[in-house]
């Protein structure tokens, strides 16, 4: 099923608008394959649809506060990633809403490391409570800002899900599980 990919001298004679045009299209077909959800930055989008087949998760409308998929049992996961490129290396995940309520706006942050080409680096599945402790509050982004340091992995209760992502990115291009929207009357995409 392979699919010929210009090469980068065939991209490099390319026109900006041809190059957008190519992007449009690209993620128009990831949307309809619902590895992605919208058609913004797709490595969020990507890293919730890894989540959410790896874990078996529902995936809740784009629109919820705090978390981005749920469990059968009510858990509620955080997905938060990063794409490394050689232009920027910083492991600093996006930003983290709701942390300053005395609720808890999720139970577990699943950050991903990705390198430029998409393949997951690393990724780790942290309790909230460790999520906590190590955010600095960014006040500019009205948001707090986690960075996923090598570090965080010897942290007690963070688990290495390195393997468990990836194996769900190398997995046949299947339907996730939970396709069903969790909230007020909204589609998948």
């Amino acid at each position: 099923m392979g699919v010929s990919l210009p090469d980068r001298a065939e991209l490099s004679n390319a026109a900006p608008a041809d190059l957008l045009a190519l992007y449009d299209r690209i993620v128009d077909e990831l949307c309809s394959r619902r590895v992605v959800r919208s058609s913004n930055n797709p490595v969020g989008d990507y890293g919730e649809y890894l989540t959410a087949r790896a874990f078996g998760l529902t995936l809740v409308a784009n629109f919820a506060i705090g978390y981005d998929a749920v469990s059968a049992e009510s858990v509620r996961y955080q997905v938060k990633t990063r794409r490394l490129t050689l232009h920027n290396r910083s492991p600093q995940l996006g930003s983290i809403r709701g942390l300053a309520q005395n609720n808890d706006p999720f139970d577990f942050l699943v950050g991903i490391l990705f390198e430029a080409d998409f393949a997951v680096q690393r990724a780790a599945l942290v309790p909230v409570a460790v999520v906590r402790a190590k955010a600095e509050r960014d006040d500019y982004v009205n948001a707090w800002q986690f960075i996923l340091r090598d570090s965080v992995w010897a942290t007690a209760g963070v688990e290495d899900v390195t393997e468990r992502i990836r194996a769900a990115a190398e997995a046949d291009p299947l339907p996730i599980p939970g396709t069903a929207v969790v909230g007020a009357g909204g589609s998948w995409l």
